[in-house]
């Protein structure tokens, strides 16, 4: 071969690999689901099954040696193309096993049969499965197959997401391949929060609030909320008194069963607050059976702010909870007189007619 053809081969390669054009086959494709604050990003190429034969054809059964590369058992890439990669924002479990955040190869051994094997491994960065290397293993879990219909197109998807958990499966030709990621998601929330706050965020009164609130519901240390709460109200330079990180703190106490303290926190709160977190703190009341707190509560809102909505409605469902039906039919039929639109109207007078019929409305 002469020098130029050397030459021009040599230029075709540097200059190729610097374009960005489409593929005509395997196009790339990503999907992302987050769970908690943690992102789950699945980077692939999207082969088709061209009406050919998949599994154990295709896609070999088992690790294979596919004679290029430095693998002699390599398994199949689980899309097309450059690795096929899987990215966890933070720490992460699968089946048991703990992967930290990063970016993982993933690759799947297909056996003939209903188990598979997924295997994520340290490198991400190779080109397909040919430079597999079992020493770089992250994690190998047992997973299962199933058929399903015909998918054309390679496809990962996020088919079930709750507060903790998403599960992933890989749709190919007629077989499915699913396996579980979990989040540990209040640890992560919480250390996210620790370090947030100690940045401009903690500038803002109300996200000290809301870290409290998360703590409250979230974290087993009580200690820490109150903190949190304390610091909305009165920490220096930044601390904002008002009803709803007051609310916080009495609520935050009350898990620490310190129930007086709380209540003389919502004492101080109510003053601050509006007529609607009133009416709702008496609402709250009743949803935890203080039934004659929650109507002290809403006679205190009806006396400073009378006859306004929705405090004869609140007066209503305080004695309502009592067993006092008499009393709060008077004051729901006032309240009907004082609602501000066809959709309250339409509540209370749906109320109205469960008290006549001596039936509690809350």
């Amino acid at each position: 071969m002469s020098v130029f053809a050397l030459t021009l081969m040599s230029s075709t390669v540097v200059f190729s690999q610097g374009l960005t054009l489409p593929r005509a086959a395997s196009p790339a494709a990503s999907v992302t689901q987050q769970v908690g604050i943690t992102d789950i990003t699945i980077n692939y190429s999207r082969p088709s099954v061209n009406d050919r034969e998949i599994w154990g054809a295709l896609v070999p059964y088992g690790l294979n040696n596919l004679g290029f590369g430095t693998a002699t058992a390599a398994p199949w890439r689980a899309g097309a193309n450059e690795n096929t990669t899987i990215e966890f924002s933070h720490d992460v479990t699968i089946d048991g096993k703990e992967l930290s955040a990063g970016i993982y190869g993933l690759f799947i051994e297909v056996k003939d049969g209903e188990d598979a094997t997924l295997i994520l491994s340290n490198n991400s960065s190779s080109w397909g499965s040919f430079f597999y290397n079992e020493t770089e293993d992250a994690a190998r879990i047992d997973i299962k197959t199933e058929e399903v219909s015909h998918t054309e197109m390679l496809t990962f998807e996020f088919t079930s997401v709750d507060a903790t958990t998403a599960t992933i499966v890989l749709k190919w030709e007629k077989l499915s391949f699913l396996f579980a990621v979990e989040v540990n998601v209040p640890e992560i929330v919480m250390a996210s929060i620790r370090n947030e706050l100690r940045t401009s965020p903690g500038f803002n009164p109300a996200n000290w609030n809301a870290a409290a609130n998360y703590a409250m519901n979230n974290s087993d240390d009580m200690e820490e909320a109150l903190a949190w709460a304390d610091a909305s109200i009165s920490a220096p330079f930044i601390g904002q008194k008002n009803f709803a990180n007051l609310q916080t703190k009495a609520a935050i106490l009350s898990k620490m069963e310190n129930q007086t303290e709380s209540e003389k926190t919502m004492d101080e709160a109510m003053p601050l607050g509006t007529i609607f977190q009133v009416h709702q703190y008496g609402r709250t009341l009743i949803a935890q059976g203080n039934k004659e707190k929650a109507l002290e509560v809403f006679k205190w809102n009806a006396k400073n702010s009378k006859n306004t909505w929705p405090v004869n409605y609140g007066l209503a469902r305080g004695y309502s909870a009592t067993g006092d039906y008499k009393t709060a039919l008077k004051y729901l039929e006032a309240a009907l007189e004082n609602a501000p639109n066809e959709g309250s109207k339409g509540r209370v007078s749906d109320n109205i007619e469960k008290l006549k019929k001596n039936e509690d409305i809350n």
